[in-house]
């Protein structure tokens, strides 16, 4: 993981070298299940979460930018299992690499791919907490879809986004399907070195 993401900040450092970058932190809630198909009848719930990381914002022309972030992103389900209330909690190092449209009023829309590495999986269900890694890919295709604005003068902005999941993660079963679906809401403060 620690090459990863050190590949990842080499290369980044060189695609922002004689760009005029800015730097910025993120935090903000999920909202995260699992879509599922298969022969057994399960629907999963949804859960409250949070995301925080650092991403960075990379003119390309006028309005046009490139949105590269590494977040934290807490995902998983509810589900109830024999009457009792079940808690599915996933844990996700997400990089996506974003295009991003602003317009002059501060309003903006977000699009791109994300890539995740799964961090951890656990279970808990009637206050037994189970590790599930194994019963995961260990990373994660999505395509994120996102609005929001940013205020000019203290560098703050807010936005909601929708990753949508490419990649089914379930782990050796070929007759399941099992799909991330996270809608996040996010407020971040990008950071002037100028």
């Amino acid at each position: 993981m620690k090459k990863i993401c050190l590949v990842f900040f080499a290369v980044m450092s060189g695609v922002f070298a004689g760009a005029q970058v800015q730097f910025g932190v993120k935090a903000g809630l999920n909202l995260t299940t699992l879509t599922y198909s298969g022969p057994a009848s399960t629907e999963p719930a949804w859960k409250t979460s949070f995301n925080a990381g650092l991403l960075a914002s990379v003119p390309l022309s006028s309005g046009f930018y490139l949105q590269p972030e590494i977040m934290y992103s807490g995902q998983g389900y509810e589900h109830a299992v024999a009457n009792q209330s079940g808690h599915y909690e996933l844990s996700y190092l997400n990089v996506p690499v974003l295009f991003r449209y602003q317009h002059e009023t501060g309003l903006f829309a977000v699009t791109g791919p994300q890539i995740g590495f799964l961090l951890s999986a656990n279970a808990e269900v009637g206050g037994n907490k189970t590790d599930i890694k194994d019963q995961f890919q260990t990373t994660d295709f999505s395509w994120a879809f996102g609005l929001g604005y940013k205020f000019s003068k203290p560098g703050l902005g807010i936005d909601a986004r929708y990753n949508l999941g490419i990649t089914n993660v379930a782990k050796d079963s070929p007759d399941e399907t099992i799909k991330n679906s996270v809608f996040q809401l996010g407020l971040f403060y990008m950071l002037n070195f100028n």
